[in-house]
């Protein structure tokens, strides 16, 4: 279905600023709720919202291939939002230290850009669309936020480094789709129809050259606070690959409450 949009979400209207609320409000509680919970119930309940943030994901990619649903600047997996809601769901699931570092990274830039400014047409039922924009992109700022500041995963100089590898390998997947189809996907082509942060940054291409410099230092400062005071603690690298630290080891079958992010931990993947 390649027609026209039934219309497009209003940055900032009410809706829009409800939902920035009620991310901002479930993140702060969903960390706190954690650091008082017990690890094997925290793990529980994490893999259960994982399997079910996981089904949805895939069947909402499936939905956009439908005959009804077809666009295709919209439909193709091709977006990072696309690749980011099967990732954070498999950190979820698994806790693996790849999944962990891109949603960290990819949640908290890439992604926070269509939080905060959405560029969404409806096409089909405005409130499905509405409701799975937001399950896809607040759960991209909301568990990576739990997963650093509730379970103490602390991300490396390495993972800064595989999640910026993982990202230049999407934009190649990317283009690639958008010279095949004459899409826009990943917003490589061209800046998004509506405002947004790209509009800061010249134009394109000259805006792709200054967001991968952009990326570059704002991912390193989201690492630097924690690479020193890591360094400071002694805080050994956990897991394959140290593409995170954990302040604190402990046994993964410990059921003792978090006061803190670090207090209790668990060596995984």
């Amino acid at each position: 279905m390649d027609g026209p949009p039934l219309g497009r979400m209003t940055p900032y209207g009410l809706e829009h600023v409800g939902v920035l609320a009620l991310l901002a409000l479930a993140s702060v509680a969903l960390v706190l709720v954690v650091r008082r919970s017990e690890s094997a119930t925290v793990d529980r309940w994490l893999r259960r919202a994982g399997w079910v943030l996981l089904a949805n994901s895939l069947l909402w990619l499936l939905w956009g291939l439908m005959p009804w649903a077809w666009n295709l600047e919209e439909s193709l997996p091709l977006h990072y939002s696309d690749a980011l809601r099967i990732i954070v769901p498999i950190a979820m699931i698994t806790q693996a230290h790849w999944a962990i570092v891109i949603s960290w990274f990819w949640g908290l830039t890439l992604n926070l850009q269509s939080v905060l400014t959405p560029d969404v047409n409806y096409f089909v039922w405005v409130p499905l669309e509405f409701a799975q924009y937001w399950i896809a992109h607040g759960m991209g700022v909301v568990v990576p936020v739990v997963l650093v500041w509730g379970l103490g995963y602390r991300p490396t100089w390495r993972g800064y480094g595989l999640a910026y590898a993982a990202t230049v390998a999407w934009a190649v997947i990317a283009f690639t789709g958008n010279a095949l189809t004459g899409a826009n996907y990943g917003y490589l082509n061209r800046a998004p129809a509506g405002p947004s942060i790209l509009d800061l940054l010249g134009p394109w291409p000259q805006y792709l050259l200054v967001e991968a410099v952009l990326i570059a230092v704002v991912w390193a400062l989201m690492t630097l606070p924690f690479a020193l005071g890591d360094a400071r603690r002694g805080a050994p690298l956990s897991g394959r690959g140290a593409l995170v630290r954990r302040p604190v080891q402990a046994s993964s079958s410990t059921s003792a409450s978090r006061s803190g992010p670090w207090e209790v931990v668990t060596t995984r993947r």
